[in-house]
């Protein structure tokens, strides 16, 4: 019996050398989340600063966020199964080198148009990066107590990068915009010669499924596409109705073959899950208001409230710092709780941020704005983290890059849907305020209708095998 007890205990803890190269993997995959979203909050306050430089409107800007978004969510299908296909260091390693070299290329563009297809190849490599980082964590904590605490510490990086983004940003501006591109390259740096030192990742050979992520990229490109433009002409315009119908024919062609290729890119079985299918819904909405909220304020503390980079920066630390603060705490109120109370606590917060900023008058002062930012901040560690480990117990252990994929697609798609819907809202003839009280009570109900469905995770058991 002790020597039953003394193994059960050594393999829980595993060996100093297997030790080594769990924290060495999970520092990687930190680090990799970390510049993955510090390159999305980073940009925002730099936005007027940008427009200055290179020119654009509006629509200018939403493309310089969502050109990165858009190939950010396009090809995490792809990059979920291309994690479990050639090995989930190897693909991190590999996104996270393709990205760092399109940072520097962001940094140096010289016109608007450069730098957006700089941050559409920025966007490839962020794709391969995010599902990878988090095959990583479960690869190398294969307990689930253990898995838990890990995921918690990964998500407190992208919690960090999302408090010290706008800060930073503008911080970084005073010198040149361009900085902001080129705080990647350290980071990025120290991440490889971190993953240099954690062990080969296993792998799942099966054939590209080109038809799927060729449709994927249509769907989601004429989506978002129409989106935007619908801000300058209108959601009449026939080129917007044309991108939109594209969008959904790309769209149907996209299921029809996930159901007949041999090799689908996202099986369709996934979603015999009501885990799966509910945690894709989450990280839809989270992302609507945690990524849609700071694009727009960072504008309406800028052109409204006339404040500069740093000054809106500053604003949004409240909010962030709170976030940033909850997010070690995360996997011990999921263990206490439950994982399903803080997902619902967490959208529930984004609900009442966004509902009551819609209603206070718009001669509010920014102190004030700032505070009630503060609950949309804190559902970042409520809602996240826990929504990643109910994903992750629920899938096959050979699926989870590919699961991975899915669940971040969807949060990316949520925030590019956000930042080209509310573009077009506070660049419409009813003016920025009234587009800004749109944009808030969208970001409100599509959270409380998450939250309503938030319960059904976890309710049939599909374990990892």
């Amino acid at each position: 019996m002790p020597l039953t007890a003394s193994s059960h205990r050594s393999s829980e803890a595993g060996t100093p050398g297997t030790d080594r190269h769990a924290t060495a993997t999970l520092a990687a995959a930190v680090l990799g989340f970390f510049v993955i979203t510090l390159d999305a909050t980073i940009v925002n306050v730099a936005l007027p600063s940008i427009r200055d430089a290179l020119g654009g409107g509006i629509t200018g800007l939403e493309w310089v966020v969502d050109a990165y978004t858009l190939m950010f969510a396009a090809l995490l299908l792809s990059a979920g199964a291309l994690s479990d296909r050639i090995g989930a260091r190897r693909a991190f390693a590999g996104g996270l080198i393709l990205f760092v070299v399109a940072s520097v290329a962001c940094g140096l563009a010289p016109t608007l148009p450069v730098l957006v297809a700089a941050r559409v190849v920025q966007g490839v490599g962020a794709a391969v990066t995010m599902p990878t980082s988090m095959a990583l964590v479960r690869q190398a904590f294969p307990d689930p107590a253990r898995r838990a605490r890990a995921v918690g510490v990964w998500a407190m990086g992208g919690a960090v990068a999302a408090a010290a983004g706008p800060v930073l940003g503008g911080l970084l501006s005073l010198a040149s915009w361009r900085m902001i591109f080129w705080i990647n390259l350290p980071v990025g740096a120290l991440t490889l010669l971190l993953v240099s030192r954690t062990p080969h990742s296993p792998t799942r050979p099966a054939p590209f499924d080109r038809i799927g992520q060729f449709t994927a990229v249509l769907a989601m490109g004429g989506l978002t596409f129409g989106a935007i433009e619908a801000g300058d002409a209108g959601f009449t315009a026939p080129r917007v109705l044309a991108s939109l119908a594209l969008a959904v024919l790309a769209l149907a062609a996209f299921v029809i073959a996930q159901a007949k290729v041999a090799h689908p890119m996202v099986p369709l079985t996934l979603f015999r899950s009501p885990t799966v299918v509910v945690a894709t819904g989450i990280g839809f909405a989270f992302m609507v208001g945690f990524y849609g909220l700071p694009f727009v304020f960072s504008l309406y503390f800028q052109q409204q409230h006339g404040l500069s980079a740093l000054g809106a920066g500053i604003a949004f630390l409240p909010m962030m710092l709170l976030s940033a603060s909850l997010t070690p705490f995360a996997a011990r109120i999921a263990e206490r709780t439950g994982p399903r109370v803080p997902v619902v606590a967490g959208l529930v917060l984004i609900a009442a941020g966004s509902l009551t900023l819609a209603v206070v008058p718009a001669s509010v002062p920014v102190w004030a704005s700032a505070l009630l930012l503060i609950p949309v901040g804190m559902a970042g560690p409520l809602v996240m983290p826990a929504t990643t480990v109910l994903l992750l117990e629920h899938v096959p252990a050979e699926q989870t890059g590919t699961a991975s994929g899915v669940f971040n697609t969807s949060r990316q798609i949520g925030g590019a849907l956000a930042v080209a819907v509310f573009g077009a809202l506070i660049s419409a003839r009813a003016g920025f305020q009234h587009g800004l009280r749109v944009s808030l009570a969208l970001a409100a109900v599509i959270a409380i209708l998450a939250a309503l469905a938030a319960p059904r995770m976890g309710t049939r058991t599909h374990r990892a095998r």
